[in-house]
């Protein structure tokens, strides 16, 4: 990414750009409340502030940045009201989705989800892993459960939750609490019991938030 003629790719370098500052905040490369300096960061990846300037507005509406009247752009910070009401909204969409999962999703698509909780269960001790794989089943089960807005909408959400300092999987024995309701799940997936899906996948997302303090 050496120049703005970038923008003559297929892919537009905004984009690219929005990519880079996600990963930056993602790693902690970038801390949430820290100012993003536009400058320092065009002449970085030499770039004019132009695409910066539209990767930033991509991230506020995903809810990672936060733009500040004649002050600039921070990276948003996740108070605890904040973590407790995107615990509650990815709980009412994620425990109906594993109830829709439960009721028709089919042989092939259940064994889908069975492969990623296989990986789950050799990753417990690898927290980075564990991270991954949790997150690609969740996105897989809404993708079974075929709902594109709601997708989208957790897939937000869920951006904007590696926001938060103390992430509920961070907590000494979470990883395998987790794992635990995990095989619940599945159990009910593979059952096609579909209330008590929704019941545990309901249950999964209270007990996060109360481990993440909220």
């Amino acid at each position: 990414m050496n120049s703005d003629q970038a923008l003559l790719s297929p892919r537009a370098l905004y984009q690219e750009v929005a990519d880079r500052l996600r990963e930056k905040i993602f790693a902690r490369e970038l801390e949430p409340g820290a100012w993003i300096d536009e400058l320092k960061l065009a002449a970085e990846w030499g770039i004019s502030r132009t695409p910066l300037r539209e990767a930033l507005k991509v991230l506020a509406v995903e809810g990672l940045v936060t733009m500040k009247v004649r002050r600039g752009a921070y990276v948003t910070e996740m108070s605890r009201d904040d973590v407790s009401q995107v615990y509650r909204l990815l709980a009412l969409l994620e425990s109906d989705a594993a109830g829709e999962v439960a009721a028709h999703a089919s042989d092939a698509e259940i064994a889908s989800l069975q492969t990623l909780h296989d990986r789950l269960e050799k990753q417990v001790r690898q927290r980075d892993a564990f991270f991954a794989t949790n997150e690609a089943f969740h996105m897989r089960l809404l993708a079974v459960a075929g709902n594109r807005w709601r997708t989208q909408i957790v897939a937000d959400l869920r951006k904007v939750m590696k926001l938060n300092r103390h992430h509920s999987l961070f907590k000494q024995g979470r990883l395998a609490e987790s794992l635990d309701e995990h095989r619940a799940i599945m159990r009910a997936l593979a059952a096609r019991d579909a209330a008590k899906a929704t019941r545990l996948m309901r249950t999964h997302f209270d007990n996060g938030l109360e481990a993440a303090g909220g």
